[in-house]
């Protein structure tokens, strides 16, 4: 079976989960962040400085960060999707003050709630 690859209104859909995504992010709304990520054991979320493995252990995370220098400007995104169901969502990033990029990749899982992340992954890159 071949999967259609970026179907325009699937793409638009992952497209705006990922835009709400952002501005929860750098708004530390932390009830979009939640409800954005799969509320499984199994959602992973591999951060700069941590390794998060289900979703409560992501959560208490979220509660516990500084809400401090969270603005941050994209770049190079790039959202894939395949089939319906299934996507990809990468960036760079750079913040104000800090000489490295940053690189973030999403999976996300069309379930029954909406658009969800399962794995996610921030690291930095040394210039």
């Amino acid at each position: 079976m071949e999967h259609e690859i970026n179907l325009p209104e699937v793409v638009a859909e992952v497209t705006a989960a990922f835009e709400r995504y952002e501005y929860a992010l750098v708004n530390n709304d932390l009830a979009i962040l939640d409800e954005l990520f799969w509320n499984s054991p199994h959602t992973l979320r591999y951060g700069a400085t941590e390794n998060l493995i289900g979703y409560d252990t992501i959560q208490a995370f979220r509660n516990s960060r500084s809400p401090k220098n969270l603005a941050r400007d994209l770049r190079q995104t790039v959202i894939t999707t395949y089939g319906r169901d299934y996507a990809s969502a990468n960036t760079e990033f750079t913040k104000a003050g800090e000489a490295r990029v940053g690189r973030q990749s999403h999976t996300w899982l069309r379930l029954p709630q909406g658009w969800r992340i399962v794995a996610a992954h921030v690291s930095w890159m040394d210039n």
